[in-house]
């Protein structure tokens, strides 16, 4: 993970943690699989009998896909806090963020105020000839 800038031991420590997890549960995953694969050739000659002997690969296959099932469980953890830490850690892009927030409230309050300037100025001018217009009436 290539960054520009430092992190501080604990959260480079965390990251390693996350990475060693990883690569734990893949690790795992592909195990219990190579596993299953070489519990479905079957076929081999035992001294326990061949029902005996398909229960209990049939019960270790169940017992290797549910080490499958919380291996991919784990990594949807993973996924979930590396999120989490994302989030929570990544204060220049929120900083960006928020500043590019600003700037375009900014523009657009910028934007308002001209055009109030613009309807009062308008406003004016037309109060300005109504006022001229009542006040030269023959009619008041």
């Amino acid at each position: 993970m290539s960054q520009s800038r430092v992190l501080p031991q604990s959260k480079e420590a965390l990251l390693k943690s996350y990475n060693k997890k990883l690569k734990d549960d893949i690790k795992s995953m592909l195990d219990n699989f190579t596993e299953i694969i070489k519990l479905a050739r079957g076929e081999e000659d035992s001294q326990v009998s061949k029902i005996t002997q398909t229960e209990e690969d049939q019960y270790e296959m169940q017992v290797r896909s549910a080490n499958i099932v919380r291996a991919g469980e784990s990594l949807m953890k993973l996924v979930s806090d590396l999120k989490q830490f994302l989030i929570l850690n990544d204060f220049p892009s929120v900083n960006e963020s928020i500043n590019k927030n600003t700037a375009m409230f900014k523009q657009l309050q910028n934007e308002c105020d001209t055009k109030l300037l613009a309807l009062r100025d308008e406003m004016a001018v037309e109060l300005f000839e109504l006022e001229d217009e009542y006040y030269s009436s023959i009619y008041k």
